[in-house]
C-alpha cells in the first residue's frame, strides 16, 4: 500500500449503546479506513460512501490478480479460493470474490467475500439506532448481506471485515451508515478466534438510499482496491 498516494480516515465508534455515525467520505481521493489493533469481538460494520459514480468493469477471466500490483497470485493455502480479483472486476449477487486481506498483525491472509444479498428496510429501523433524526430524513435503509470465508494460511481471529457500500440505480455510491453495537436488523460482528482456513460468517452493511430510489448493489473498496498507487485501483461490483 502506498501511503504518499492516499489520505486516510479513521473511522472509530465507542459505547454499549446502538450508535450511529452517518459517513459522507468521498473515495475518489483514496480514502480508506484505518484498521485498529485486532481486538476482542464487537458488534461493529465499517463502510465508507461518496457520489462518484462507479463504473463496473466486465468479469475478467479466472487468471491473474488485481491489475499491475505485486502479489497477484492466491496467498498460500488459498487455492480453493480461485485467483485473486482483479482491479474492477464485477461479479453477480451470489458469486465469490477472493481477495488479499490484512488487518492489523494479521499480515498475507486471504479472504472470498461473496454478495448473497441486498434487502431494503424501512425508515423505521433506524429508531433502534442513536443518531440525529435529521441525518436520516428522507433515507431508507438497506442492507447488503455478504459473507466471508478464509481461502488463506494467516489467522484472521478479531479482524473486522468492512469496506462494504452500495451502489444506487445508476452506479453512483450510497451513503454509509455504520453502527456500533447490536442492530438485529443487519448484525456485523469481527470474525472470532480461531478463524482460520476454511471457517466463514455471514456479515452485512447498512446503506442508506433516498427515498424513492434504492440500492441494487455492492461495491467492495478494501486494500489494494482503494489504492490510487500507478495503476489505480477500482473496487470490486455486485449486480
Amino acid at each position: 500500500m502506498s501511503t504518499n498516494s492516499m489520505r486516510r480516515t479513521t473511522l472509530a465508534a465507542a459505547g454499549l449503546a446502538v450508535a450511529g455515525t452517518l459517513v459522507l467520505t468521498g473515495c475518489k481521493d483514496g480514502i480508506e479506513e484505518t484498521p485498529a489493533a485486532p481486538a476482542a469481538p464487537s458488534a461493529a460494520a465499517s463502510a465508507g460512501s461518496s457520489a462518484q459514480p462507479v463504473a463496473p468493469a466486465a468479469p475478467s477471466s479466472s487468471a491473474g490478480g488485481y491489475d499491475g500490483s505485486a502479489g497477484a497470485s492466491p496467498a498460500p493455502g488459498g487455492a480453493a479460493g480461485g485467483a485473486v480479483a482483479k482491479s474492477g472486476q464485477a461479479f453477480k449477487i451470489g458469486e465469490a470474490a477472493t481477495v488479499p486481506f490484512s488487518y492489523g498483525s494479521n499480515k498475507g491472509g486471504q479472504l472470498a467475500i461473496t454478495v448473497t444479498g441486498i434487502d431494503a428496510g424501512n425508515p423505521s429501523d433506524l429508531a433502534a439506532v442513536n443518531i440525529a433524526p435529521d441525518k436520516v430524513k428522507g433515507k431508507t435503509p438497506f442492507y447488503i448481506r455478504y459473507t466471508v470465508k478464509n481461502t488463506g494460511s494467516t489467522d484472521l481471529s478479531f479482524s473486522s471485515v468492512g469496506h462494504m457500500k452500495g451502489l444506487l440505480d445508476g452506479g453512483s455510491e450510497s451513503d454509509v451508515l455504520l453502527i456500533a453495537g447490536k442492530f438485529d436488523k443487519c448484525p456485523s460482528e469481527s470474525l472470532p478466534k480461531g478463524f482460520t482456513n476454511g471457517q466463514s460468517q455471514n456479515s452485512c452493511a447498512v446503506a442508506l438510499a433516498p427515498t424513492g430510489t434504492k440500492v441494487s448493489g455492492a461495491l467492495y473498496w478494501g486494500d489494494p482496491y482503494n489504492n490510487l498507487a500507478s495503476p489505480p485501483q477500482k473496487g470490486l461490483t455486485w449486480k
